[in-house]
């Protein structure tokens, strides 16, 4: 007999269950077999992440040195390369000079408060005021970015950054910012994507180099705010 907080509904034992599409003569049986399949389809979840997605896109390798100069090569441009032991400092590199004439570059990738990327490339003497330079470049407070989005954004590791580093940046994340003394140069040196060399090339190529990779390249005297 119904209790009183049943009211006027009756439980299932008092009433005779007619589903559509199921037939009043089904056995005991294969009503709950069906009852555990509805469940089922109702406690599985709408989208399966694991059925009928397409893969997304790989993610390009970096170019690696070679991809670099055969790129340079079908722009018509001529490079000279010394290779050498590998470079972290720019105490490091006065041996380079030495052997290879015109500006040699220093580079710092770095972030600003925005999330805006920017590359600078200078000359090795140029002392660059982080401080500073957002007033020059109009960014954003500027810290420098870390390795994992180094990589991410230019396809290269702490001490290979370079110039020629964005041809690995297809999507022009990142914003270039040339020092106004380096470009005085008639030559400019910097690393080929890696550590373990460093490649000559006439400014005017470089230029040509900057805009084959759909980068605009600005130029600002670096010199007058230094630390």
């Amino acid at each position: 007999r119904p209790s009183r907080w049943q009211r006027d509904a009756l439980p299932l034992s008092y009433t005779r269950v007619h589903w559509a599409g199921w037939p009043c003569g089904a056995t005991r049986s294969g009503l709950i077999a069906y009852a555990a399949g509805l469940c089922k389809s109702l406690t599985e979840p709408i989208f399966d992440p694991s059925r009928d997605q397409k893969d997304d896109p790989p993610v390009p390798s970096p170019k690696t040195r070679a991809e670099l100069f055969s790129f340079l090569e079908q722009l018509g441009i001529k490079t000279k390369t010394l290779d050498h032991p590998p470079l972290f400092t720019v105490a490091e590199s006065s041996e380079v000079e030495r052997a290879l004439p015109g500006g040699h570059s220093k580079n710092l990738f770095l972030k600003d408060a925005d999330g805006a990327l920017i590359l600078i490339v200078a000359l090795n003497t140029t002392k660059v005021d982080l401080k500073g330079l957002p007033k020059v470049i109009k960014s954003g407070r500027l810290s420098f970015g870390k390795p994992e989005l180094l990589m991410e954004a230019l396809g290269v590791t702490p001490g290979s950054v370079c110039v020629f580093s964005l041809i690995n940046d297809p999507e022009r994340r990142v914003r270039l910012i040339l020092d106004q003394d380096l470009m005085a140069h008639d030559t400019i040196n910097a690393h080929p994507l890696e550590n373990t060399a460093t490649t000559n090339i006439a400014r005017a190529d470089l230029l040509r180099f900057i805009e084959a990779t759909n980068h605009s390249a600005a130029v600002f005297p670096l010199t007058g705010n230094t630390a």
